[in-house]
């Protein structure tokens, strides 16, 4: 997949913009800043984000491409990120390190998706969120966006049962008007997803 991800990074522009997701804005303009991590970032326009207003950002991807221009943006907008290279299908996160951990559009196959999530939700600290927003399995039916794989996609279900451990804040399947670059235009179906480590 890190070659997929470094081919589509490979243009010029951003893909899916230097804008945060609005979902993920709008979450993290309400929390106090701590240490958050993001999961399968890109080109960074979400953890440049929250560095700007003053998180302490970890970000992992397997796209050396997308980290490039991570990092490009980051030094443009004067911020800081630590962005590492990892393959989360064999990566071990830290334990309770962090305040919030987001994982925007970074689909995964069903065969070890869970077992990525169970990670993210033992990096949060005690009264963490995690903070998810992905392709509902609608979005197979649209042809410029999302995954070509529905097995990449998501839902309602799965989100109940990839985070019973965590207390529901917000889930929500959606229809949304997307406009983050070239990559995300016009309409998407959406899981919104915010839960809390007990």
């Amino acid at each position: 997949m890190n070659e997929f991800w470094n081919e589509r990074y490979g243009i010029q522009e951003y893909l899916y913009g230097t804008e945060p997701n609005v979902f993920l804005k709008q979450q993290l303009d309400n929390l106090t800043p701590g240490k958050i991590l993001f999961l399968g970032e890109g080109e960074g326009r979400n953890s440049v984000y929250a560095a700007s207003i003053d998180w302490l950002v970890d970000a992992y991807d397997s796209s050396s491409v997308g980290k490039e221009k991570a990092e490009k943006l980051a030094a443009e907008r004067g911020v800081i990120i630590n962005y590492e290279l990892v393959n989360l299908k064999f990566h071990m996160l830290p334990k309770e390190q962090y305040d919030a951990v987001a994982i925007i559009y970074f689909h995964l196959p069903s065969e070890f998706r869970n077992a990525v999530y169970q990670e993210a939700i033992g990096a949060l600290k005690p009264g963490g969120r995690l903070i998810l927003e992905l392709f509902d399995k609608e979005q197979f039916k649209v042809p410029y966006a999302g995954p070509k794989d529905e097995d990449l996609l998501y839902s309602l279900e799965d989100a109940v049962n990839d985070f019973i451990a965590l207390d529901f804040e917000k889930l929500s399947k959606e229809t949304i008007q997307m406009d983050e670059g070239n990559g995300h235009k016009g309409n998407g179906y959406v899981i919104r997803y915010v839960g809390i480590k007990k």
